[in-house]
């Protein structure tokens, strides 16, 4: 079992999506919507670019700091809020930057809090995960 302290960095990683990246998670999730893999959709839409899937953000979030732990642990509770898109080029990616830090710890859990960001922008807040202990 984790030995969790309040305010502790329990893991850090940087992940590159490419549009292959997002080409997959459409074939595994189903969510095949164009502004997710076609520039002339995003921008006929107003948007910046084609944008990541919001749970594949998500999903690697959380999966950095399921790597950090043992296995097994059990997460009780997750839950964020979109704030700003991953916008991911066509020919450089995007890079997505995720801290997890210890936020709380009481008898049964701990509440790990992430700081999620790319090109430097915060694109999900309020993202926290619950760990049983």
């Amino acid at each position: 079992m984790a030995e969790f302290t309040v305010g502790d960095v329990i893991a850090e990683r940087t992940l590159h999506l490419t549009r292959e990246s997002l080409v997959r998670y459409a074939g595994a999730s189903g969510d095949f919507n164009p502004i997710h893999y076609r520039d002339d959709v995003a921008a006929s839409v107003g948007l910046p670019g084609v944008l990541a899937h919001g749970m594949l953000t998500m999903g690697l979030a959380s999966s950095v700091v399921l790597s950090a732990l043992p296995a097994g642990t059990r997460v009780v509770d997750y839950g964020v809020r979109f704030t700003k898109p991953v916008v991911v080029d066509a020919e450089t990616g995007s890079d997505v930057h995720v801290v997890a830090k210890v936020g709380a710890v009481d008898e049964t859990s701990a509440r790990i809090d992430l700081t999620v960001k790319a090109a430097e922008t915060t694109v999900l807040v309020k993202a926290q995960l619950r760990v049983a202990l």
